[in-house]
């Protein structure tokens, strides 16, 4: 099984907890912990990822800057050696144009659902399907495919303040939850979405594109065609 490992995940973590350390601790602290998630039996190999320069979704932020909420955020101490020894000694790749996430989605649908596992802690990988890790909770657990576009358009529901992209006001899981429960297929879940949203298509495709993890090279969300049928 193919570990693909999100390297921005692990140069926050490495650096925020060795802000008080020297490099030569951050480093080998990062070492260790690479050597650990790359180590059990059943891992055969590894794909590392790193977010570069340029991120496409910056253009398509029209309502509020794309991560604009980063301003004033202060980078870790260690944070560039960290990032350039993944890089040098275990080959991480630097992913640019889109980030390590969209990196990590389009190898995993190059693959089979069972011959991967995707190692983050961040909730936004979760419409990848197949195996996944959370590396601080030891948690492994297994996303089904006709699983990921519910957990998509929830998330296009409630935004993402970690990105700083707005969902609808007083929506969060549990309510999002709640207005997708009776949809069984894509078009019904972009139906209920969009009814959510007052049926303003733009702030839906907005967000929706802004949310979407790639699962092939160059890859824009597009809406579903909604049938004319009036049922």
């Amino acid at each position: 099984m193919k570990a693909l490992i999100d390297g921005d995940i692990l140069v926050y973590r490495i650096a925020f907890a060795s802000n008080d350390e020297s490099e030569k601790i951050a480093i080998a602290r990062m070492s260790t912990f690479v050597e650990e998630l790359v180590l059990p039996a059943d891992i055969t190999s590894y794909d590392g990822y790193l977010t570069g320069k340029g991120n496409y979704r910056n253009e398509i932020a029209v309502t509020v800057p794309y991560k604009g909420n980063r301003k004033d955020f202060v980078k870790p101490v260690h944070y560039d050696i960290l990032r350039e020894y993944l890089q040098s000694a275990w080959g991480f790749e630097l992913i640019e144009g889109q980030e390590a996430d969209d990196a990590i989605g389009i190898k995993a649908y190059t693959m089979n659902d069972d011959e991967y596992i995707i190692y983050t802690i961040d909730k936004d990988l979760d419409m990848i399907r197949g195996w996944h890790y959370n590396f601080v909770k030891k948690d492994k657990y297994f996303i089904k495919e006709e699983d990921t576009m519910r957990i998509f358009y929830k998330q296009v529901l409630t935004g993402d303040r970690t990105d700083n992209i707005v969902g609808l006001k007083g929506i969060g899981p549990v309510k999002a939850e709640r207005i997708l429960k009776e949809c069984k297929t894509e078009e019904e879940m972009y139906k209920a979405v969009l009814e959510a949203y007052d049926n303003d298509t733009e702030r839906v495709l907005e967000n929706a594109r802004l949310l979407w993890i790639r699962r092939k090279p160059d890859q824009l969300w597009e809406a579903p065609s909604l049938s004319t049928s009036s049922g």
